[in-house]
Order: C-alpha cells, then structure tokens, then sequence
C-alpha cells in the first residue's frame, strides 16, 4: 500500500465530465490499496472569471479581498469532486486550505507556506477517505485567506506530499509528462521516463512550462518524488523527477529549452570601476525588474559596456530606465534588440562530458545561427540568438544531440 498524493490542474477538472472522469480514476487508484490525498485547481478559466468581476468594480482592489473571492473557485471544485467520489461509492470528505490548517505569510496574492499540519488528514486517512483539498489557498497568522499565486496548487500539493512523507507525488495535467523538447517545434521529441530535480528545475526556469519552478524547489528540498502525468490518458507512467538518474552516461543531454519573450539591453561607455554593476542593476531592481543573463566587458579606454537580459514585458521600462543610468553616468550609448529568444541544452550528464558545449556551438553555426550572448552552469549552456532562428536552433540541437534516440533507449 502506498501514500500518494495527486494534484488536477484546471483542465483535468474543467466540466462536470471531466470530474467525473478524475472521481473514476481515483476511485481505480484506491482500489489498488493506496491512500490518497487529492488536491485540485479551480475549474478552468474560473479565476480569471472572478478576477474579471473584481476589476469591474474596482481595477485596484484590494489585495485581500481579491484572495478571498478567487479562493472560492477551489472550493467549488472539492465539493464537486467530493460528491462525484461519493456518488460512484468512494468514501472522501473535502478540505479547504484553512481546513487542513495551511499556514502561510500574509502576502496577498503570492503566500508562501509556513506550516502545514498533518493531523487532521491523518484523521481522515485513518477513517478510509479520499481527501479531497482546495489547493492554491491558505490562512494567514491574522486569520485571513492567502492565495499562492501562480503554480499555486503544484506547490500545496508537493508541501502536503512533504508532511504526509508520501511515496509520491502526482501532478496530473494535460500533458503526459516532460518532454526532450517542445513537440509542437520539435515532431520528434520524446517523452522522458526520468529526469533529476536539477535538470528540471533548469528547464523550467528556461521556459519548459510543464511544472512551475516553486513546486519543483518545494519537492528537491524536501526529496518528494515527483510524477508528471496525463489526466486524459490511462496507464501513462508519464515522467518520474527524483534526486537518482539511472544511466548517467547515456544521458549526456535531457532536453532542449527556449524562451520566446526575451529581450536584451546594452549601456555602451560606462566608467569601468567597481560595482558599476550594481549601479546600472539598482533602479532595475527597485522596478521589480528581473535580470537574466549579464555580460560586462572592459574596452581598456578606462569604459566598460553592459549588456543584460529581461522579459520582454519590461522591457520598455528597463531601457527607460537604463538611459536615465547612461544621462547620469555620461555613457555614450543605449541600445536594445526586443527580438530575440534564449535557446538551452539541459543535462546532468554534460558535467563528465567534454565538448557539449562546442558541439551546440557548431551546430548552431552550421545552420547560420549567430549567437549574441553565451551563459553556461555545469548541467546547462544557454544562448541568445535572433528570434526567426529559434524554432530552426532547437531542430538543429535535438538533431545533433540525437534525442529521440536517448530518450527511445533510456527506461528506467
């Protein structure tokens, strides 16, 4: 008998028949022996529905109030779930994220967990349920609700699988796990039977969409496996996220990430002294302005040019921004090109492998793929190119780095 936890994003619970589709599949995982803690999203586009009724009262309204009227959208979703559940003879009782007792901080909008007690799920474990929890929601020290923001309900599901020291974690959604690349720019990119923590954490936070970065986090500090899985297919194995990785030098690279809503900024003549960094970074920071990549070089004139990389969202501020920095520090120029992507290659394997990163190098430039800015880690190298390009990079490394093959050969 094993302890599970499972998580339904929005579109696994969007319609009456699709919780009616989740409460089978429970009703089967239970019947397997296994205690089961389910925790599920609002059904889709219900948040943004309800946002959308606050802003036509008041486009500014408060932060608190907000987290009290979009919690309620999880709250319709476990007392449905619950009744389905029941409906087809499977005991389960629903909890809210007060009801479970999920302490977090006062941060309106995007709480982090402080606490969770484990008692009242154990009670109800005990007594046979299937727990059904809202996730995305918690209660603050001053007793008021707390949302977490995005990626919200990944993140209480992984902090519950943490406390219960659950066998696993679930995260059903409606893809059947991560793939070597995005198969809607790549048709031959496969599905991973495995990945570490660390790979996966890299390609979120290079743009793989499959798990947001906080859950991720959540999971490798605490060691939950993790399980990305389809709600819209049966008998998926979908993809394991764990601290071991079998086959370690087969798997020299794991995927290929990119990022499309990129855009770079450069201060050319700054005076080259120290913290000038610091100097250019300050008032970007103080927007809430987040850098990526950075690249500082000394012309030997006494300047130094800067060059960084931000969301293309802010990217009119940050260059408005940077040319106050040029007016006060006497640089001779700014420049910007808000038309490109970063492209990555991912893999724990690259640390006892040498050459990865020539190999991406070469490849890009036998397709006629200029690289503007190179950043590298031990498990990932990540390069700025023109945007037209990206699509055609990401065909050319995952030809190069044949991953359909490795993820063909790997099982774990």
């Amino acid at each position: 008998m094993a302890l599970l936890v499972q998580k339904y994003g929005g579109t696994s619970v969007g319609s009456i028949e699709r919780i009616e589709a989740v409460a089978q599949r429970i009703k089967k995982c239970r019947e397997q022996g296994n205690d089961l803690v389910v925790v599920v999203s609002a059904m889709s586009g219900e948040t943004n529905r309800l946002l959308g009724l606050a802003a036509q009262l008041d486009e500014n309204a408060c932060e608190r109030e907000k987290d009290v009227l979009v919690s309620t959208g999880e709250q319709v979703t476990i007392a449905l779930l619950t009744i389905a559940l029941q409906k087809i003879g499977c005991p389960a009782v629903s909890m809210t994220g007060d009801q479970l007792r999920m302490h977090t901080d006062g941060a309106h909008g995007k709480a982090r967990i402080t606490k969770v007690d484990d008692a009242p799920v154990h009670a109800y474990l005990k007594a046979g349920n299937v727990v059904v929890v809202a996730g995305f929601q918690g209660r603050a020290e001053d007793n008021s609700i707390t949302t977490l923001g995005r990626g919200g309900s990944d993140t209480t599901a992984v902090a519950i699988a943490a406390v219960l020291k659950a066998d696993e974690c679930q995260i059903y959604t409606d893809v059947d796990g991560v793939y070597t690349t995005d198969p809607r720019v790549e048709p031959r990119a496969r599905r991973l039977d495995q990945i570490t923590f660390e790979e996966m954490l890299e390609m979120a936070s290079l743009g793989a969409k499959v798990l947001q970065i906080r859950s991720v986090e959540f999971a490798g500090k605490y060691n939950v496996p993790l399980r990305v899985l389809s709600s819209f297919e049966e008998d998926s194995q979908g993809t394991l996220i764990t601290y071991e990785r079998k086959k370690m030098e087969a798997a020299v690279i794991s995927g290929i990430a990119f990022m499309r809503d990129t855009a770079s900024l450069t201060i050319l003549g700054v005076p080259d002294k120290p913290a000038i960094a610091a100097t250019l970074l300050d008032p970007i920071g103080h927007a809430h302005i987040d850098v990526d990549m950075i690249v500082q070089n000394s012309i030997g004139d006494g300047t130094a040019d800067f060059t960084f990389t931000v969301q293309s969202s802010d990217y009119k501020k940050a260059y408005e921004l940077l040319e106050e920095s040029a007016r006060t520090l006497g640089a001779r120029s700014v420049h910007g090109n808000d038309r490109i992507a970063k492209l990555s290659i991912v893999g724990v394997g690259m640390m006892n492998h040498p050459g990865i990163a020539r190999k991406m190098f070469d490849t890009l430039g036998q397709e006629g793929i200029n690289m503007q800015l190179i950043s590298t880690s031990e498990i990932k190298v990540s390069v700025i190119v023109d945007e037209k390009y990206l699509e055609l990079g990401v065909r050319a490394l995952h030809r190069a780095f044949e991953l359909e093959n490795i993820a063909k050969e790997e099982k774990f």
